[in-house]
C-alpha cells in the first residue's frame, strides 16, 4: 500500500554524495568518518555472519532519512526507485497482487488480487496477511523490501506463507509480466453503473474516463464508485478524476507547506456529474482516495457509504538524485475543499457499515453486501 507517490509541488532538496562518507545538507566530518571506520572494523573482526553482500552505504542513507521519524519519508536505492517508477507506469514483473502495510504493526496485507493473474491462480485471497516470502519472515521489513522479495528471485515461482482465518496457508505462485488494471466496471440492473478504482497510477484516469463513457453509452442512470482498499497514488490522477465530477473552478484540494505557503488545485473542465452517486470507502481508503472522498462529501455530489477512511492528510514528493537513487519526503499537509485536515482522523461516511465485506472465491457483485446497500440507496434517491 503508500505505498509510492510522485507529487508535483515545489521544493528543493540539496543532497551531496561524498566519497568515503555522506552528507545531506552539510559535509561529513573527519570524526564521523573515523567513527564509521571503527564500526566497520569491529563488524569485520567480530560480527558472526558474512557481510560481503551487505550494502552499508545504502543503510547509512536509509538511516539518515529514517531519523526524521516520518514513516512516509524514505530513501530509495537506484533499484528500488526503478521499481517504484515501474509500478506507477502500470506494467511490471510480479504475481498480480496489491499489498499495503499497517504503519503501526508493519503487517503486510493483500488488498487486491488481479483476476486471472498468477496469484489468483495460486489461491492467494484478498485480506491474506503475508508472513513469509520464500521462507523469509517479513515482520520487520519495509513494504518495498517485501514487494522486492515477491517479484525477484532465482526461481520462476515464489512461496508465500499467508495468515488466513486464524491459520497459516502456504501457496506457490508463478512470477510473470503483469499489466495493472486499476479500474474495473460493469453495468448493473436498473441502469446502475459500477466503477472500482484500485489505485491512482499513470493509467488510472484514462481507464476511469473510458469506463464512465462506456457506461454512459449503455444508459447509465446512477453510479457507484468503489474506493475500498484504494491506498492512494498520484495527485495529478485523482485531480483529473475529481475534475470530471465537479464544475470548473471548484477547489479539489489545497496544500500548505512548512513555510505556510498555500496552493489550491481546482477543476479546469466543464464536465460534472449530474446523476445519483454513492461512493464506497473503508479503513484502507487512504491518501489520494481520501482526496476524492473529500470532494464527494464536501460538495454533496454523492453519498459516502462504508467505514471511516484511513486518515492520511499529508503529501509526499519524490526527489531523484544524480546516482539514480531517490528520496521521498513529506512536504505539506492537504485539506479537503471545506478546509478539513483529515490526517490521523479520516473521513466519516454518511452511511456506516458495521463490518467489512470479504469476498470469497466465486463471489460476484450480487454477493457484495456493501454494493447491495449502495444500490438500495441509489434507488431511494431516484424515487425522491
Amino acid at each position: 500500500m503508500s505505498k509510492k507517490k510522485k507529487i508535483i509541488l515545489g521544493l528543493i532538496l540539496a543532497v551531496v554524495l561524498a566519497a568515503g562518507g555522506f552528507a545531506v545538507g552539510r559535509a561529513g566530518t573527519s570524526t564521523e568518518d573515523k567513527k564509521l571506520s571503527s564500526i566497520q572494523m569491529l563488524i569485520d573482526q567480530y560480527f558472526l555472519e558474512d557481510t560481503a553482500e551487505t550494502d552499508f552505504e545504502s543503510g547509512i542513507y536509509k538511516g539518515y532519512v529514517n531519523q526524521l521519524g516520518d514513516p512516509y519519508s524514505v530513501y530509495y536505492t537506484k533499484e528500488e526507485y526503478e521499481d517504484l517508477v515501474e509500478d506507477d507506469s502500470g506494467h511490471y514483473q510480479g504475481i498480480g497482487v496489491v499489498v499495503s502495510q499497517n504503519i503501526q504493526t508493519n503487517e503486510v496485507t493483500v488488498t487486491r488480487v488481479f483476476d486471472d493473474g498468477p496469484a489468483a491462480q495460486a489461491g492467494v485471497q484478498q485480506y491474506d496477511v503475508i508472513r513469509k516470502v520464500d521462507g523469509t519472515s517479513v515482520a520487520n521489513m519495509e513494504l518495498s523490501e517485501v514487494v522486492d522479495l515477491i517479484r525477484t528471485g532465482s526461481s520462476e515461482t515464489v512461496e508465500l506463507t499467508l495468515y488466513r482465518d486464524g491459520e497459516e496457508v502456504v501457496v506457490n505462485s508463478k512470477r510473470s509480466d503483469v499489466e495493472a488494471q486499476m479500474v474495473d466496471y460493469e453495468m448493473l440492473d436498473d441502469g446502475i453503473g459500477y466503477i472500482a478504482l484500485y489505485e491512482f497510477i499513470e493509467t488510472t484516469y484514462d481507464q476511469f474516463h473510458n469506463a464512465y463513457a462506456d457506461l454512459e453509452s449503455q444508459g447509465m442512470k446512477s453510479l457507484i464508485i468503489d474506493l475500498r482498499s484504494n491506498p492512494g497514488g498520484l495527485l495529478e490522477q485523482v485531480q483529473k478524476v475529481s475534475d470530471d465530477l465537479i464544475p470548473a473552478g471548484s477547489v479539489i484540494v489545497s496544500t500548505e507547506d512548512k513555510q505556510g505557503n498555500k496552493e489550491y488545485l481546482k477543476a479546469e473542465t466543464d464536465s460534472e456529474i449530474t446523476i445519483p452517486l454513492v461512493v464506497l470507502v473503508d479503513g484502507y481508503s487512504a491518501s489520494a482516495s481520501e482526496i476524492l472522498a473529500g470532494v464527494i462529501k464536501d460538495y454533496k455530489i454523492g453519498t459516502l457509504l462504508g467505514q471511516k477512511t484511513y486518515g492520511k492528510g499529508i503529501v509526499q514528493r519524490i526527489f531523484p538524485l544524480s546516482d539514480g537513487s531517490a528520496v521521498k519526503l513529506t512536504i505539506s499537509k492537504y485539506f479537503t475543499p471545506n478546509g478539513d485536515y483529515i490526517h490521523d482522523k479520516g473521513i466519516e461516511p454518511d452511511i456506516e457499515m458495521e463490518e467489512n465485506y470479504i469476498a470469497k472465491n466465486g463471489d460476484t457483485l450480487a454477493d457484495d453486501t456493501w454494493v447491495q446497500e449502495a444500490i438500495k440507496e441509489l434507488k431511494k434517491q431516484m424515487k425522491e
